[in-house]
């Protein structure tokens, strides 16, 4: 079973305002945030199932994973509404 997802605004309470103004103004943001969430589960799926993947793969998909969030993060941190 796979563990519940960590929405952005859980991952940065501080900047959950923001983030819900950029989903709504921003195609990007959404976008972006959107490939997280299915990148995010995607980890977490093969985490728990064991299922086998070539170390550099699965590094590479924590790599995008952690790139995209920290963009998300930057984003929403100098976003002024």
């Amino acid at each position: 079973m796979t563990s519940p997802a960590r929405t952005l605004e859980t991952e940065f309470p501080d900047l959950a305002d923001s983030i819900r103004h950029l989903i709504q103004d921003s195609i990007q943001f959404k976008n972006d945030r959107d490939n997280y969430h299915k990148l995010d589960k995607a980890i977490r799926g093969l985490e728990e199932r064991g299922i086998a993947t070539d170390d550099d793969h699965f590094r590479e998909l924590k790599i995008q994973r952690a790139q995209l969030k920290d963009q998300l993060y930057q984003q929403a941190r100098s976003h002024k509404h």
